[in-house]
């Protein structure tokens, strides 16, 4: 039985074969659960193995997301990564050199304490005694559990801690590692019809018609799930524009009319839990109150969502961009009335994914098309579909009224925020959570909304403040109707809970002429909050033109991952323009700190285009966001240049993928 005390990862994936083998010519294979999103999590995944196993970095061989080999950790979301699977990784490699460790020393006859481990070679210093792992691989048997005794190996750091090339980026310059790429023996290109809003039940469709216009076109129906896919693209492109003419769909009720998102969302029915609640109110000199809000938001990945699926000695295989593959293969099986055992999914990089996106609808898309027609298939979303079907984030507003007593000092604090769910992903809760599920016949169920509570929190996410307030509440408006599909979106609701916390924190130091920077120190005891905020006290400097201004945001994601204080810099006459964005960044120990530096700077650009940019619209038929044009993001030409600096740390690695997404709205 696993160690309690063990990450997540490791207790529920206990055996140490899951995770390391030695294979021939020097290699080591590694396995995790984790995916690369493009946040460069494989390659830190493999310095830590290698540094714990004592190996070169270009020994380790990674294999990640695959259901046939790979342990089953959740999804790669939540900036959990390094946190839980890093940590996983680092644990089963250190008892893996210990049990080898031991071998080593019992064949070589002398003491553990006598070896040297250079590069996977055991030497007794000053003598011709050597072995390696590989020597020992047939005679260590790693089919056992962890047990979590094993230390990690301390400083001096040969591997973690330097910026090593990114593993991933090789095949994604050569163009070789995205899905929409991949090429499978009698493949076929397929896509799917979608109705004008989702939820409408196909009532005709003209199927004469569509293959008459496109010869050759296989149609895959299942209730109001229609498939389209041919041997050429193009022709899947014309057979859907034909199908889209040629299909009737049932009228369903008009949305509700579109309003300010605050007024909006506290129109609609809530249920009220008071999420927080610390200390009594005191005396108030001054109050301040203010709402806040954020718009329902779209991934508005640079491609659309992919998969493709193949029957393969009568199992079906499924290729997917997913943030989950074992969440995924559970729920196709379920989906498809299959036994799990015969659902396979293995991860293949995709556009880029910040939460629940189109990924998983594609495939259960995809593997429908391709057990309907026998054939391997290719199943692309189109962008409007992209836009206008995958789950949106929620909209949001949060209400803070803070109450400062006569020296200044904030002494009650109540945080208020009406919003949907933040998790709707496909494995949480009941029932399946994917849209050609509830199109089939028979359809499933769609699955209540739910969120997810703290001290993680989903809409309430980051709300309860880390500053130093006597008096705090935080009461969550739980909304369970929606008008739009929503689900994860990175950070969930910290981003517009910091954001509304920090714009609070401005409005009230501006009204009492009290320096930003210096009225949140004078509210923060916690020394590594200080300290990311006083390293950019030096970016401070009044700007001598007079349309430029800075801000300052702070938070740490979920109060227990990344401090991350972020200043940023404007210009405002006609339009708004981003000059400059400064981020000091506490994340622990940086694995590799170009790998997340690049995660801190691709949070502040997609926040400010979440923040300038970007809102989903609607009307009575449905949403509004079709094209770019529908819905604008921040172009290259907008970008700010950015700065990440990185304290210095010895502390165990934080999570750090969303830390940035509040304090730069702010």
């Amino acid at each position: 039985m696993a160690d309690a005390a063990l990450p997540l990862s490791l207790q529920q994936n206990p055996r140490l074969e899951r995770w390391v083998k030695f294979e021939r010519g020097g290699k080591v294979r590694i396995y995790s659960g984790k995916v690369e999103l493009g946040q460069g999590i494989v390659t830190a995944i493999a310095q830590l193995a290698a540094e714990e196993l004592g190996v070169a970095p270009e020994r380790i061989a990674p294999t990640v997301g695959d259901t046939r080999v790979s342990p089953d950790e959740w999804y790669t979301a939540g900036s959990q990564s390094m946190e839980v699977g890093g940590r996983a990784m680092a644990l089963a490699c250190a008892e893996v050199r210990e049990l080898f460790l031991a071998a080593a020393a019992a064949a070589l006859e002398v003491a553990p304490s006598d070896l040297r481990l250079v590069d996977g070679t055991f030497e007794v210093p000053g003598t011709d005694l050597r072995t390696t792992y590989w020597d020992l691989a047939a005679q260590v048997s790693l089919a056992r559990d962890a047990s979590g005794k094993a230390a990690l190996l301390s400083t001096p750091r040969s591997v973690v801690g330097r910026a090593l090339p990114r593993l991933d980026l090789p095949a994604k310059l050569s163009g070789g590692a995205f899905l929409h790429d991949i090429e499978l023996p009698g493949m076929r290109h397929a896509r799917v019809l979608r109705p004008p809003r989702l939820g409408a039940k196909l009532l005709s469709l003209d199927e004469s018609a569509i293959r008459r216009a496109v010869p050759g076109v296989e149609i895959a129906r299942n209730g109001s799930f229609v498939g389209l896919a041919c041997e050429r693209e193009e022709h899947a492109v014309s057979a859907l524009e034909v199908a889209t003419k040629a299909a009737r769909w049932e009228s369903l009720p008009p949305l509700p009319a579109p309003q300010e998102i605050p007024q909006f969302l506290q129109s609609l029915p809530s249920t009220t839990t008071l999420v927080h609640k610390k200390g009594t109110p005191g005396a108030v000199a001054k109050r301040f109150e203010a709402t806040y809000s954020r718009p329902y938001i779209a991934h508005a990945s640079m491609g659309p969502s992919c998969a493709a699926a193949a029957m393969q000695d009568g199992k079906l295989v499924v290729w997917s961009h997913t943030q989950g593959p074992h969440m995924l293969r559970g729920q196709l099986a379920k989906a498809l009335r299959m036994p799990e055992r015969d659902v396979e999914v293995i991860h293949r990089d995709g556009p880029g994914c910040y939460g629940h996106n189109g990924a998983d609808d594609a495939a259960l898309d995809a593997a429908l098309v391709a057990r309907a027609i026998g054939k391997p298939v290719l199943l692309q979303w189109t962008r409007e579909q992209e836009l206008a079907c995958a789950p949106y984030g929620s909209a949001m507003a949060v209400k803070i009224s803070a109450g400062t007593d006569a020296a200044g000092k904030i002494g009650e604090w109540r945080h208020e925020l009406w919003s949907h769910t933040h998790i709707k992903r496909p494995g949480r809760g009941e029932g399946v959570n994917l849209l050609a599920a509830w199109e089939m016949e028979p359809a499933h169920p769609v699955p209540p909304p739910q969120d997810m509570p703290l001290p993680a929190g989903g809409g309430d996410r980051n709300a309860v403040p880390l500053y130093d307030f006597p008096h705090q509440e935080v009461a969550y408006h739980f909304i369970a109707e929606m008008p739009l599909r929503v689900s994860a979106l990175r950070s969930l609701g910290a981003y517009a809970n910091v954001f509304a916390i920090e714009s609070m924190m401005d409005e009230i130091a501006r009204a009492l002429g009290a320096d930003p920077a210096e009225f949140r120190l004078r509210h923060l005891s916690d020394p590594r909050a200080r300290a990311v905020i006083e390293k950019l006290r030096t970016f401070f400097e009044k700007p001598k033109n007079e349309s430029v201004g800075r801000g300052l945001g702070f938070s740490r994601y979920k109060n227990a991952s990344a401090y991350c204080a972020v200043m940023v810099e404007i210009e405002v006459e006609e339009k708004i323009r981003l000059l400059r964005a400064v981020a000091a960044v506490d994340a622990g120990e940086a694995v590799n700190p170009d790998g997340l530096k690049n995660q801190v700077e691709g949070g502040i650009v997609q926040a400010a285009s979440w923040t300038l940019k970007e809102a989903v619209k609607w009307d009575a038929s449905g949403t509004l966001a079709r094209t770019w044009e529908d819905y604008p993001i921040l172009g290259f030409d907008e970008i700010p240049h950015v700065e990440v600096i990185l304290m210095p740390s010895k502390e165990k690695p934080l999570g750090s993928g969303e830390c940035a997404a509040g304090p730069t709205a702010a």
